[in-house]
């Protein structure tokens, strides 16, 4: 059973106020709004092609909306250049749903990739091999540091994935379907993780699932994203038992 944590009275890092955005008569988002706060876990549930994809390619600012602001730590991103933008996205981790690590790369050459892209970020005295060692100690993957992707099992691959994200030390984390793939055992174990380094780190997390079990577990709060907008949005417990037969029908898979 998950605990509701009260954060209400938190900053907001991330808002989205009604985003438009359309491809040809296809209306993916019809007025989206978001809000997500300082260290929460702010989940968000969708059929797919109901648009979170493409919800986050506008937040991130590789896609442009046809309208409706997006505000990134009170930046916002539509009136940004090129560099600036850059710079805040090496606050914001992301975990891809394939994990998308490079298979020609070690472990840790796939993790020092990032530091060469962002080496701004950090002071030039700090040692790039301990970056790499204290992510993979965050993991539980400190061994594999030498092995290429093809060694690694589905839910290594994930964890280094998130090694990866957690090198660049984000205030924010956006997870795609963090446990899409992998078996009931290995979800488990990456959820516990999210909430570790959620603890740990006081990130603010961004959950893209299918998995209502990862939901009930790890959310603070809810949106479930219903003909292009926020068609519900509270925590877990009080959209579980709600009497609407479209709120219903994510959790049918609950066990």
């Amino acid at each position: 059973m998950n605990v509701q944590r009260d954060i209400s009275n938190r900053e907001v890092v991330l808002e989205i106020n009604n985003l438009y955005k359309s491809f040809g008569d296809n209306n993916v988002l019809n007025g989206f709004n978001m809000r997500l706060y300082q260290s929460e876990n702010l989940v968000i549930m969708g059929k797919s092609g109901s648009g979170k994809s493409v919800m986050i390619k506008c937040l991130v600012g590789l896609m442009e909306a046809d309208s409706g602001s997006i505000s990134v730590m009170q930046n916002d991103i539509t009136k940004l250049n090129q560099k600036s933008l850059d710079l805040l996205r090496a606050d914001i981790g992301f975990l891809f749903q394939g994990s998308a690590l490079y298979d020609s790369m070690t472990v840790r050459e796939n993790l020092e990739f990032p530091l060469r892209r962002h080496t701004k970020k950090f002071d030039k005295h700090i040692d790039p091999e301990q970056l790499v060692l204290e992510a993979l100690e965050n993991v539980g993957l400190v061994d594999a540091v030498d092995l290429m992707p093809s060694e690694l099992s589905g839910g290594m691959k994930r964890r280094v994935a998130l090694a990866r994200t957690l090198i660049l030390q984000p205030k924010v984390i956006l997870y795609d379907e963090p446990t899409s793939g992998l078996d009931p055992i290995t979800s488990k174990e990456i959820i516990i993780l999210m909430q570790d380094i959620q603890k740990k780190y006081g990130t603010s997390s961004l959950i893209i699932t299918h998995d209502v079990d990862c939901a009930r577990v790890i959310s603070d709060r809810m949106i479930l994203l219903i003909d292009g907008r926020d068609y519900a949005v509270g925590t877990y417990n009080e959209l579980s038992v709600s009497k609407d037969p479209k709120i219903k029908a994510f959790f049918k898979q609950d066990i």
